[in-house]
């Protein structure tokens, strides 16, 4: 099987102008955030299996017991959520802002969470329950104004004879996959297509062993049903009407193109009974802006129970997001992404026309100052209180030319978990590209924003900006910065992986700058905090010290000398080479 992952990150460029009357991701990029359902017979178990507690999520138990299909079977003769309750559950949605539902009809268990004619192994015919919860669901949805969108596993199916991944029944040299796309997948996607109205999306996952020919069949009989619903990064090898980076994952930086981030509220996606690492809501709000601000959605999931209950402190959180998006929804709901590369240590940007919103993460200082935004300010308020204008100041700094934008903040009442200002410009946002060095002198450089210097096509930039294919220490990553305080400065070259994948380390890395050379392993000399770290951690190699003598452009190039050869077992998707997420340069 494949051992990279297919392309789930790229998008088909066989797409409409954005923005015109016929791209379909239109009403897709103005809804900003949807609502994520994974329901399933997984819920019964809730993550113990015959008194065991099982580890990871809990969608997966029948994969990681290695349960026959026999036994995971009987389940379904228990399945009987009496509490399910669709109105209920769109009106959550509602009340959080989310304006699309995304519901698991079938996922890699193969048990179809609605009547499907194609298998008896579905909620109506296999359960004392008898019921359709997508029919409901799709009904509510039209009544209450919310898009309906499925999720449905077209490659891993535990239960299918031919579908990928159910080994300790099946044998794996007997499986054919055409024979499971002809007899399961495109008669339930005919199902789904044809039997709950309009479908905003379907949510494809996993592409591990169909090829590109199945998935561009997928795509085609998708859009041949519906030619307005969307496809999903997870059809693979480039041919979703937009990207999708790994559970839980925002890259660093603004990557180009169209995303959307899912992500759990705790650890699990299907319900688990001793999973209570619920995220706080401040934190979700802050990634719901930052996923807007890399114009990305976000996908926020729920894990009903086997009653069919939503969980308390799901419904909890959701709500708090969906306060704080009926007041500051406006910079949120159909913006454009920031229109800078990189991140800021102070918040995040999203950008209506010639509106500029900053959304301050903490109490800005009293004097704050944006670098880098030519596009002279007309005025500037906060976004909930726009006759309260904010004084505003803009010039050069003397020593690089470098626009500076100063905000006296003195009267700006900061609101935990964000606070948005509204910059009112004199045309769209234009800002000088590159690497600035931050008033608190720190310098980020992101891969994202390097030039790369391949040899015979090796080292390349993933579309989330991190390095792909490092294997020859003739390749280098060069950035090219404002500095505009020099002095001297301590040297961290930045690494991450995801937190179940081996990290790739102990390669040799030099730093080449301002007339210096810099040498050092890459080791784990500290972890940068940061929303995501418990699932991509990212973690800082001390190279040393550099000094910078002057104001100006600082040109700083990363070399890896000696890259050791990755381990024999390989991880499912990673090739094991580093992973570069930049360097970052800190006052010493």
């Amino acid at each position: 099987m494949p051992r990279r992952d297919p392309s789930t990150l790229r998008q088909t460029t066989r797409l409409p102008r954005p923005g015109s009357a016929r791209d379909p991701l239109r009403w897709w990029r103005e809804a900003r955030f949807g609502l994520f359902i994974h329901w399933g017979l997984y819920a019964l178990p809730a993550g113990v299996w015959r008194g065991e507690r099982v580890p990871g999520i809990g969608e997966w138990l029948m994969f990681s017991k290695k349960v026959p299909v026999a036994d995971y079977a009987q389940l379904a003769t228990r399945f009987h959520p009496r509490h399910f309750d669709a109105a209920a559950i769109v009106r959550l949605a509602r009340e959080a802002g989310q304006r699309y539902l995304v519901i698991t009809a079938k996922h890699h268990e193969g048990f179809a969470m609605y009547h499907s004619a194609a298998s008896p192994y579905n909620v109506v015919d296999a359960t004392p329950w008898h019921h359709d919860p997508l029919a409901d669901l799709a009904r509510e949805c039209r009544r209450q104004g919310v898009t309906l969108c499925f999720y449905y596993s077209q490659d891993l199916d535990w239960h299918h004879p031919d579908g990928a991944w159910n080994t300790w029944d099946f044998a794996a040299a007997k499986k054919d996959t055409g024979r499971y796309l002809r007899t399961k997948v495109y008669p339930q996607l005919r199902e789904l297509l044809t039997r709950y109205g309009p479908v905003g999306l379907i949510w494809f996952d996993t592409p591990l062993t169909i090829t590109r020919t199945h998935a561009a069949a997928i795509r085609r009989f998708v859009k041949r049903l519906q030619p307005r619903c969307l496809v999903s990064g997870r059809i693979g090898h480039g041919l979703g009407d937009y990207g999708i980076p790994r559970d839980n994952q925002i890259p660093p930086g603004r990557p180009t193109g169209d995303w959307e981030v899912c992500a759990t509220l705790n650890h699990t996606w299907g319900f688990k009974r001793h999973d209570h690492a619920w995220k706080p809501a401040g934190r979700l709000i802050q990634t719901l802006v930052e996923s807007a601000s890399k114009n990305s959605n976000y996908l926020l999931n729920i894990g009903p129970d086997a009653e069919g209950r939503v969980p308390g402190p799901s419904a909890t959180r959701l709500r708090a997001i969906g306060r704080w998006l009926r007041a500051n929804g406006a910079s949120v709901y159909g913006t454009a992404p920031s229109p800078f590369a990189h991140d800021f240590p102070w918040g995040r940007m999203t950008t209506r026309g010639r509106v500029l919103y900053l959304h301050f993460f903490s109490r800005p200082p009293r004097h704050f100052e944006l670098r880098g935004l030519r596009t002279r300010v007309r005025t500037a308020a906060p976004l909930l209180a726009p006759g309260k204008k904010i004084p505003v100041a803009q010039g050069l700094d003397p020593a690089t030319g470098t626009p500076v934008l100063r905000l006296d903040c003195a009267t700006l009442r900061f609101t935990a978990p964000v606070t948005v200002v509204a910059l009112h410009l004199a045309a769209a946002p234009a800002v000088v590209p590159g690497p600035i060095q931050e008033p608190d002198r720190t310098l980020t450089l992101l891969s994202g924003e390097a030039r790369v210097r391949p040899t015979r096509a090796k080292l390349g930039l993933s579309p989330l900006g991190l390095t792909l294919r490092w294997t020859r220490p003739a390749d280098w990553l060069e950035w090219r910065a404002t500095v505009l305080a020099p002095g001297d400065f301590t040297v961290e070259v930045i690494t991450t992986h995801q937190h179940l994948e081996p990290w790739s380390g102990g390669h040799t890395a030099r730093i080449e700058a301002a007339g210096q050379t810099l040498r050092h392993v890459l080791t784990r000399d500290a972890e940068i905090p940061y929303a995501q770290a418990a699932y991509f951690p990212r973690l800082a190699t001390r190279m040393g010290r550099l000094h910078v003598a002057a104001a100006g452009e600082l040109t700083l190039r990363l070399h890896l000398d000696k890259i050791l050869p990755p381990p024999k077992e390989r991880p499912l998707w990673d090739d094991l080479s580093p992973l570069i997420v930049g360097v970052r340069l800190l006052p010493a």
